[in-house]
């Protein structure tokens, strides 16, 4: 019944037949009995009744999707804003970095020389100034990342084999899985057919999606990379994990630049807004899921060819 209301022909059926139905009840009493005169009354009134809820329910849907529409439109404004922003604070900063870390890796090497290096009251300062390099290198991959998100990246699109490509990363994290007692879990679709994506993007996409997944799982748990394809012209790629999962109020923020639920000093809040770039550029879409109790679930879809302007 629902398909019908939201036809054409529904409409005109919603707008004229209760008016319909009240003119021919007043045309058909004459010939009823008592009885009947009264249940002819009570339908047209349950009509009349149901088709003003019925427009009064749809009345509300439409201004609470108004609503919503308005809100996500503020909301990608607020991110542009944030984006253009950022890129222009990075240009700045990545200048007085270079000179900083120059600066710090200079004066290591005085205290490393033959003069200086036998003096261990001056080892509080070479570990002291090792720290401003290594916050400085910190500090330049986010300037990286935040001129990355503001870029438009040029996608070098190729056959991609999606199978070996998932397995590459899978390899690469393993090791490191191993020493946290995670199992990396392979569900691989076979006869897969290539996909029409720029590999080296696609990398950077499920490499971060696996750390993620592991930073998530902690120790002693599984992470699972599974390939399929969800239609004719589409491949698929989903990373599940045995984590805590994502909160209800979060799961809506985090392809937000910045936002991470990280400890402080763990975590940029940059990955997965990156992600979504990649995606965006090579035609596809990425998605977060976490069912209760089931960890976090991120889905990758390809287009199988190349999509034309």
């Amino acid at each position: 019944m629902e398909p019908l209301l939201h036809s054409e022909q529904g409409r005109k059926l919603l707008r004229l037949g209760p008016a319909l139905l009240v003119f021919t009840s007043a045309f058909a009493a004459r010939f009823l009995p008592e009885w009947g005169q009264l249940a002819l009354g009570l339908a047209t009134a349950g009509a009349v009744y149901w088709a003003v809820s019925w427009l009064a329910d749809k009345t509300v849907r439409s201004r609470q999707e108004e609503c919503r529409l308005g809100e996500e439109l503020l909301q990608s404004q607020k991110m542009a804003a944030v984006g253009q922003l950022s890129s222009g604070i990075a240009h700045e900063i990545n200048t007085p970095l270079a000179v900083i870390g120059q600066e710090a890796e200079l004066l290591l090497l005085d205290l490393e020389s033959e003069g200086l290096k036998s003096r261990s009251e001056l080892d509080g300062t070479r570990e002291g100034v090792r720290q401003i390099a290594l916050q400085v290198e910190r500090c330049r991959e986010i300037t990286h990342k935040l001129l990355s998100l503001s870029r438009k990246l040029e996608a070098i699109v190729q056959d991609t084999d999606v199978n070996a490509l998932a397995e590459d990363m899978a390899l690469l994290v393993e090791k490191e899985a191993g020493l946290k007692s995670i199992v990396i879990h392979r569900n691989y679709a076979p006869a897969l057919p290539p996909a029409a994506t720029d590999p080296a993007l696609l990398r950077q996409v499920i490499l971060n999606l696996l750390n993620n997944a592991m930073q998530a799982v902690g120790c002693q748990g599984s992470v699972t990379v599974s390939t399929d394809m969800p239609a004719r012209d589409r491949v698929r790629i989903t990373v599940d994990d045995t984590g805590p999962g994502i909160s209800p109020e979060n799961i809506s923020k985090i392809f937000n630049p910045f936002f991470t639920t990280k400890p402080p000093g763990q975590g940029t809040g940059l990955g997965l807004s990156m992600c979504l770039t990649i995606m965006e550029r090579l035609g596809g879409t990425i998605q977060a899921a976490s069912p209760p109790g089931q960890g976090a679930r991120f889905e990758v879809v390809l287009p199988l060819r190349r999509q034309t302007a």
